[in-house]
């Protein structure tokens, strides 16, 4: 293991410097709520009578006895979602296993959890973003009722994952495993996908070839096989030490995926008190934070995590901010190629070396936090191993040495790009976010007029009038977290990708998301200060010339400044009247309060002074 990276110590540092007070005051709640016993041992009679009522037998009577731990089970089942699905049996087994461990188990509660692939492009989306939030207090609603000596958080998608930490580390003092579920069997190819879909953009495909074709990608238990935000989610809590080793990608349905559940009901009980007593306010902490960002980083997760990981950090007591993000990004080398950012899929990068030799080659480059906290135990470096089924018992074992396959796994003296693929932009429209893993060098840098819209339709009503024929940059605004909750805008990426087939040098600048499917488009999204709150971006004009370098990290419209300021408003985003439908008025409160891009965008914690709040009518 070679001696740390100077700038991973010196960002770690920094940060650590600047959160000081933030952590002591957090750590010091965590330690005001640690008690030596259960604390269940304090509850009047009735209140314990009401906590053991619902259940029967031996487990009720060692609850009421307090003398054995109980884990709290907080789940996203639902069986629409095939990602959620598998989790319908989780807790059976969990329950066997923990009673088998000398413990109890109770099902504390359930999340809502939506997909954004149902909601794409609908009214549905704008409430995507805000229910990470929802999430995390459906969290805190289950643990609140102090029964629990740890907790096991059954999660995978998008908001699920960061929303159940961020709901568990407000009770920082209790234990906590992430459980997985696993990713579906390999489909389609995401290459030919893409193809359909940029067929049917260009009017070449039918409808039900394109159904055909997204039937075959998604088509049975188990979450998306893309590297987008819900496998992100998984390869950075694995880093962070919160799943079991190797236990992120291993498919539903299999044996082994059903004993690292019951392990991880096994491992709950014996973290949860005693000599391996091991809270989640241990486990992350700063180290384990930048070794979260180093993952995302170095495998081109999604651009989510941005906001997601500073969201998170911030639940610890810990200031992350996307200047960490990018000084990170210039000396983590890109070592994965996964769809977006290549042809395979999560399965064929499981099979190259997966986790453990992402893990193993950063450790050896001195580019990952060795010394931490775990749900496995201390030290990262266990992490470099994988689980198997040996004559029937789960065993860990030293995991591939060297990548398995070059075309999607590299090692990190030999990469795929020396940089992370993920860049910070500033300039005169504010800051956004770039993902330029999947971006030839030659898009890198645009120049173009601008071509401003405030929707998806109309931009695509636009494409198919053959009005963005030519050079452009395509601006789309009022998509923020005050505007609307900051949908994903995945359907401009077929219609973009066709115009830069087309030989035209085209970008995307928007206050949105893209959780970064933007693929081989470069796109600088997330852009705060948003339009909704009088951003720079809510200036720009159709014809403005914009450029955006990928290259020097700059982002600006090519206008006076003076001008730029004075120029009138004329978009504005939906008013309270307007946000309505599909439950979106019950998400108004979140919306008045939600905070910017780059703190997180959440309704927890001070809206930054530069953000200006507006007042949603």
């Amino acid at each position: 293991m070679s001696d740390l990276h100077p700038v991973l110590t010196a960002v770690t540092n920094r940060i650590a410097a600047r959160s000081a007070e933030s952590r002591r005051v957090y750590l010091d709640r965590v330690a005001a709520a640690t008690q030596d016993s259960t604390s269940r041992s304090g509850f009047a009679c009735s209140n314990l009578a009401h906590g053991f009522a619902g259940i029967t037998g031996g487990d009720k009577a060692a609850l009421r006895a307090l003398r054995k731990p109980n884990v709290a089970i907080v789940s996203s089942y639902n069986d629409m979602l095939s990602a959620h699905q598998p989790f319908q049996d989780y807790p059976a087994l969990i329950k066997d296993a923990v009673r088998a461990a000398g413990g109890v188990t109770q099902f504390a509660g359930g999340v809502p959890a939506m997909c954004d692939g149902i909601t794409q492009g609908r009214d549905g989306m704008e409430l995507s973003l805000f229910s990470r939030d929802v999430i995390a207090m459906s969290t805190a609603v289950a643990l609140s009722h102090e029964m629990f000596d740890a907790n096991l958080m059954l999660g995978v998608c998008d908001k699920i994952v960061p929303g159940m930490l961020i709901g568990a580390l407000s009770f920082g003092h209790l234990p906590a495993i992430l459980v997985p579920a696993g990713p579906m069997a390999s489909g389609l190819s995401n290459k030919e996908k893409a193809r359909v879909r940029q067929l049917y953009a260009e009017g070449r495909a039918t409808r039900e070839e394109l159904l055909e074709a997204e039937a075959q990608s998604y088509h049975s238990p188990g979450t998306c096989t893309f590297y987008g935000t819900a496998n992100s989610n998984q390869m950075v809590v694995e880093v962070m030490g919160l799943h079991l080793p190797g236990a992120s990608f291993v498919p539903p349905g299999t044996t082994l995926r059903t004993a690292l559940t019951e392990y991880a009901g096994t491992r709950a009980v014996q973290i949860s008190r005693g000599p391996e007593h091991t809270p989640i306010a241990q486990i992350v902490d700063v180290k384990a934070v930048v070794n979260g960002v180093v993952a995302l980083l170095a495998t081109g997760g999604s651009t989510n995590h941005t906001m997601h990981l500073v969201a998170i950090a911030s639940a610890a007591g810990i200031d992350l901010s996307w200047d960490d993000f990018s000084d990170l990004s210039s000396i983590v080398p890109l070592i994965a190629r996964v769809y977006p950012n290549g042809g395979a899929d999560i399965n064929h990068f499981q099979a190259a070396g997966g986790v453990q030799f992402v893990v193993g080659t950063l450790l050896d480059a001195g580019l990952l936090h060795e010394d931490v906290h775990t749900v496995a135990g201390p030290g990262l470096d266990r992490y470099r191993q994988e689980p198997a089924l040996i004559d029937g018992a789960l065993v860990w074992r030293d995991g591939p040495g060297r990548s398995l396959d070059l075309d999607v796994l590299r090692p990190a003296h030999d990469p795929f790009a020396p940089d992370g693929g993920m860049r910070m932009l500033s300039g005169n429209l504010g800051r956004s976010v770039i993902k330029v893993s999947a971006v030839a060098e030659a898009d890198r840098v645009v120049e173009a007029p601008a071509r401003v819209f405030t929707t998806q339709e109309a931009f695509q009503d636009a494409f198919k009038a053959g009005e963005l024929d030519r050079d452009v940059v395509v601006v789309v605004r009022m998509q923020g977290p005050q505007a609307n909750g900051m949908p994903e805008l995945h359907k401009l990426t077929p219609p973009l990708g066709v115009l830069m087939d087309r030989g035209h040098k085209v970008a995307l600048v928007t206050d949105g998301r893209m959780s970064g499917a933007s693929g081989k488009i470069p796109a600088a999204i997330q852009l705060t200060p948003e339009a909704a709150v009088g951003g720079p971006l809510a200036r720009v004009n159709d014809g403005d010339l914009v450029r955006l370098d990928a290259n020097r990290g700059t982002l600006e419209v090519v206008v006076d400044a003076v001008e730029l300021a004075n120029r009138p408003l004329v978009d504005f985003p939906a008013t309270g009247r307007e946000w309505v439908g599909t439950g979106r008025e019950l998400f108004a409160a979140l919306r008045r309060t939600v905070g910017p891009a780059d703190r997180g965008a959440t309704v927890f914690g001070p809206i930054t002074a530069d953000h200006f709040a507006r007042n949603v009518s």
